[in-house]
C-alpha cells in the first residue's frame, strides 16, 4: 500500500503584518488627542470668562438699579421737604410783608401824634384860651391814647408784640369791637382823624363864640 505523500506548504508572512504601529503613527495620535484637549480647554476657558462676563454685568445692572431706587427715594423725599419749605417761607415772607408794612404805617401815625402833642404848651395857655386849648389837648391825647392801645392790641400776638408791649383790657377790648385800625391806618383814616376832629372841635368853638 502506498504511502500517502505529505505535502508541506510554506505560507509566506510579510514582515510588514506583523510589525507594530512605528512611532511616527502614535505621535499623530497624541498630537491630535493633544490638540483636542487643548481646545476643549480654551473653549471652557472661554466659556468660563463669557459666565464671569455675565455675572459682572448682572452685578452692575444690579448695584445700578439699587443706587437709581436710592436716588429717586432722595428725589421724593427732598421733593417734598423742598416744597413744604417753600410753601412755609412763601407764606412767613408774605406775612412779614405784610406787617413791615402794618409798622411804617403805624410808626407814621404815631409820629404825627407826637408830633402834635409836644406841640402843646399848657403853660402858654391863657385863662381866656384855657377851655379851648384844654379841650383841644385832651381830644388829641385821648385819640393819640386809643390809637396806641388798638397798636399795641393788634401786633401782641405778632412777631412784633415785644416792641409795644402787652395791650391793656380797655385796649384788647376796643380792638375785638372795632378790629379796623389797621384797615383806617392803611387808608389814611387814623392819620388824618385827628385833623378833622380838631377841625370840627374849632369850628363848633368858633360858632359857639
Amino acid at each position: 500500500m502506498a504511502t500517502p505523500t505529505e505535502h508541506t506548504h510554506h505560507i509566506k508572512i510579510r514582515s510588514t503584518q506583523l510589525e507594530m504601529p512605528s512611532h511616527a503613527g502614535t505621535g499623530r495620535v497624541t498630537e491630535d488627542y493633544d490638540r483636542k484637549l487643548r481646545e476643549a480647554h480654551e473653549e471652557l476657558q472661554r466659556i468660563q470668562q463669557e459666565q464671569e462676563e455675565l455675572e459682572r454685568k448682572k452685578r452692575e445692572l444690579e448695584e445700578l438699579t439699587s443706587r437709581k431706587r436710592a436716588f429717586v427715594s432722595q428725589q421724593v423725599e427732598l421733593t417734598e421737604k423742598l416744597t413744604t419749605a417753600l410753601t412755609l417761607i412763601d407764606r412767613e415772607l408774605f406775612e412779614m410783608r405784610n406787617e413791615s408794612e402794618d409798622l411804617e404805617q403805624c410808626r407814621s401815625c404815631f409820629a404825627a401824634h407826637l408830633d402834635k402833642i409836644q406841640k402843646f404848651t399848657p403853660e402858654n395857655w391863657t385863662r381866656e384860651n384855657l377851655p379851648e386849648k384844654l379841650e383841644r389837648a385832651t381830644m388829641t391825647i385821648d385819640l393819640a391814647a386809643d390809637e396806641y392801645e388798638q397798636a399795641v392790641a393788634h401786633f401782641e400776638s405778632s412777631r412784633s408784640g415785644g416792641i409795644l408791649g402787652r395791650a391793656s383790657k380797655r385796649g384788647r377790648a376796643r380792638q375785638r369791637h372795632s378790629g379796623e385800625f389797621m384797615t383806617q391806618l392803611r387808608n389814611g383814616l387814623a392819620f388824618n382823624l385827628p385833623v378833622l376832629v380838631l377841625g370840627t372841635v374849632a369850628l363848633v368853638v368858633y360858632l359857639i363864640k
